[in-house]
């Protein structure tokens, strides 16, 4: 079932919201309680105004406090361009355990590795960095060693206009983004 969230005049970066919220949708009910990786930020505010039920981490720095099952309430992990800013995503992703008989369920996306451009790296700001910038082998590949399941992945071109020049174009042919929906059973 589709949202019924007006999205005719979202900008820019709300283009990509929509194929995020679409992925979602596909992945998990509204019954779930979503833990989003990464401070309050536009798009929870908008699962928010949907009726999803959801709470951010805090701004805890994920490579060392990664104790969420003990701060936090949840049965859905989302984590939309987040791990590529970890040091090391795997202690994080193998720590979250189901409980005995139940399940935790992960909807994520990353930054893929193109080879016409290099990580994004922000000199001014040491958080806004790309550690890692994942093939879709190596993403599932650190999902299924921390102990997940793939479920569903896509991998998408960038949903931006087209704006002149190669690199635009070269974004809007080849994928930039690729999503995950996964699960850990107890």
């Amino acid at each position: 079932m589709t949202a019924s969230l007006d999205t005719t005049n979202w900008h820019e970066p709300d283009r990509r919201y929509r194929k995020t919220l679409d992925f979602l949708e596909r992945s998990i009910s509204k019954d779930e309680r979503i833990l989003d990786l990464g401070v309050p930020n536009p798009f929870s505010a908008r699962l928010a105004q949907l009726g999803y039920t959801v709470a951010n981490t805090q701004g805890e720095d994920l490579d060392h406090a990664f104790d969420l099952q003990q701060r936090y309430d949840f049965t859905c992990i989302t984590s939309f361009e987040v791990f590529e800013h970890l040091l090391a995503p795997y202690n994080l992703l193998r720590t979250v355990q189901p409980p005995p008989g139940g399940r935790i369920t992960l909807v994520a996306s990353v930054p893929l590795k193109v080879w016409f451009a290099k990580a994004y790296w922000n000199e001014k700001d040491p958080w806004d960095r790309h550690y890692h910038e994942f093939e879709p082998r190596q993403f599932d590949w650190l999902l299924e060693a921390s102990g997940w399941t793939i479920i569903k992945q896509e991998a998408w071109t960038s949903p931006a206009r087209l704006r002149f020049g190669i690199r635009p174009l070269l974004r809007f042919l080849f994928p930039g983004y690729y999503f995950v929906h996964a699960e850990k059973r107890g």
